[in-house]
């Protein structure tokens, strides 16, 4: 059986960022509605080396498995921080159909929930955009952006790197960190090593979409900083047990009924933004209904692209 094999350029040239939007978008109301499904993203670990992590999920007349890594150290050996394989089957015959990059879907769906999130959950009035964390999915968020037809600034510790990332995309670089935290719609992408956004860090009608702590440990923002905003995660389940709420969920400072679902504001089945002067906080863990989206996404443009072929 020949299944066709998206390779990271394939897959990007399948799926602009503006269609990767569009697509994330219906997921997110998808699952809301409860026609789309997933299970808990689960961790088989090697730390401090890494993690590997297995996202299944199932919606729209198809199922999905991602196998996915997370080696932060990768790149002092010339090796990229995430890898892995992506397996889209039929969902009526269990047939494989596509074999995807994983890097590439997961760099396209965490750059369109970013940006959606700072679209639903931002002043409508926001001027200003940042992208914290010039690597591949802080890339894929600042393209997005560019996408969306809004003026970005992207800021890294290296700044060698954030200066050419932004030529690429069509942004600018950041001046400094302190004028990108400062921006009305923030989204952080940094590895979740170290607290980016300290206690009373975020100023009032503010956004920001913390997308680097996907899992156990890591964190870009103070628990207690969490407590001055209204939050929103992508799936209670996995955000409070591996994901930025995990610490102030653990410390009594946020529950359930505090925390709100981006998919139920989409749905309009919950309130998003309620006043000018909120500070909006959108936690991303990451979820395999975004991968599926991305990946049926692509399958829809496989006869348009000469992709590679593999014998299963």
């Amino acid at each position: 059986m020949a299944v066709p094999f998206f390779s990271a350029a394939a897959v990007e040239a399948a799926v602009p960022a503006d269609v990767a939007y569009e697509a994330v978008r219906d997921g997110f109301v998808a699952y809301a509605r409860g026609e789309w499904t997933m299970e808990p993203k689960l961790y088989v670990t090697n730390y401090p080396a890494g993690d590997f992590r297995a996202m299944p999920a199932l919606g729209g007349g198809h199922a999905l498995l991602k196998w996915v890594t997370s080696f932060p150290g990768n790149p002092t050996r010339g090796l990229p921080t995430v890898t892995g394989l992506v397996v889209l089957s039929d969902a009526t015959t269990g047939i494989v159909v596509a074999l995807l990059d994983a890097a590439a879907v997961t760099a396209l769906r965490t750059g369109a929930a970013a940006v959606l999130a700072a679209d639903v959950l931002g002043r409508g009035d926001a001027a200003t955009a940042a992208v914290v964390g010039a690597g591949v999915n802080g890339r894929a968020a600042a393209r997005t952006f560019v996408a969306r037809g809004r003026q970005v600034a992207l800021w890294d510790v290296d700044e060698t790197r954030a200066a050419a990332a932004a030529a690429e995309i069509g942004a600018h670089a950041a001046r400094s960190r302190e004028a990108a935290l400062a921006a009305d719609l923030l989204v952080t992408v940094t590895p979740g090593r170290k607290i980016l956004l300290d206690e009373g860090s975020l100023r009032p009608g503010q956004h920001v979409s913390l997308m680097g702590a996907d899992g156990p440990g890591k964190a870009e923002i103070a628990a207690a900083e969490l407590s001055r905003a209204r939050v929103f995660c992508d799936d209670w389940e996995q955000a409070s047990h591996g994901g930025e709420l995990t610490a102030a969920v653990e410390a009594g400072l946020l529950g359930r009924d505090d925390v709100g679902l981006l998919g139920e504001v989409l749905l309009g089945a919950a309130a998003g933004r309620t006043t000018d002067d909120e500070i909006t906080v959108f936690d991303s863990t990451g979820l395999a209904i975004q991968d599926l989206a991305i990946a049926k996404a692509a399958l829809a443009r496989a006869d348009a692209l000469e992709l590679p072929t593999l014998d299963l």
